[in-house]
C-alpha cells in the first residue's frame, strides 16, 4: 500500500517538474497574455501546495501508525503492573507451605496460569541472581562484603523485576557484593 502511494507521489512530482519546465519556457517566449501567465503561476503554486499537503498527510499517517503500535505494545502495561504484587503474593504463599498437598497444587496451578497469560502478553522476569549489577534493570537495596564474590555481583533477589516487551516495568530489588 505504501509503495503504491510512493509511486503516485513520484508521478505527481514528475508532472510538477514538467509543468514547471514548460511554464518557464512559456514565460520566456512571452507569447501568452499576462492573464494566462498569472493563471499558470497560480496553477503552479496550487500544485506545490498540493504536494506539500500530500507529504504532510503521509508524515501524519506514518506518525499515527507508529503511535498505534506503541499503544498496542504498551496497552497492557498498567494492568500488568497492578498484577505484579499478586504474583509476589502467590510466590510467598507457595514458599511458605512445607507440604505439597492438593491445596498447594491448586494454588500452584493458578499461579502458573496467571504467569502463562502474562508471559504471553510480553512479560518477562529479569534474571539476576549471580549476574553483574546493572542499574538499568536492578535496584540495589543492600551491599554486603563477600570475599569469594566479585564486586557488583548480585547475591540475593529481594523482589523480582520484570520487563514488558523489553521495557523495564519494575526493576529487581537486590543485594549486591561489595
Amino acid at each position: 500500500m505504501e509503495r503504491k502511494e510512493e509511486i503516485e507521489k513520484e508521478k505527481l512530482e514528475e508532472d510538477t517538474v514538467e509543468k514547471q519546465d514548460t511554464t518557464g519556457e512559456d514565460e520566456l517566449k512571452d507569447e501568452k497574455p499576462e492573464g494566462v501567465q498569472e493563471k499558470d503561476h497560480e496553477v503552479q503554486e496550487l500544485t506545490n501546495q498540493l504536494l506539500r499537503l500530500q507529504a504532510d498527510f503521509i508524515n501524519f499517517k506514518n506518525r499515527v501508525e507508529k503511535d498505534k503500535e506503541k499503544i498496542y505494545t504498551y496497552a497492557a502495561e498498567e494492568i500488568v503492573t497492578q498484577l505484579l504484587p499478586v504474583l509476589d503474593n502467590f510466590e510467598r504463599a507457595l514458599e511458605s507451605v512445607e507440604e505439597e498437598d492438593s491445596f498447594y497444587q491448586g494454588v500452584k496451578m493458578i499461579y502458573d496460569q496467571i504467569l502463562k497469560v502474562l508471559n504471553g502478553n510480553g512479560l518477562k522476569e529479569i534474571k539476576c541472581l549471580g549476574e553483574r549489577f546493572d542499574p538499568n534493570f536492578h535496584h540495589a537495596v543492600f551491599a554486603e562484603e563477600v570475599e569469594d564474590k566479585e564486586e557488583g555481583t548480585i547475591l540475593e533477589v529481594l523482589q523480582k523485576g520484570y520487563l514488558l516487551n523489553d521495557k523495564v516495568i519494575r526493576p529487581s530489588m537486590v543485594k549486591v557484593a561489595k
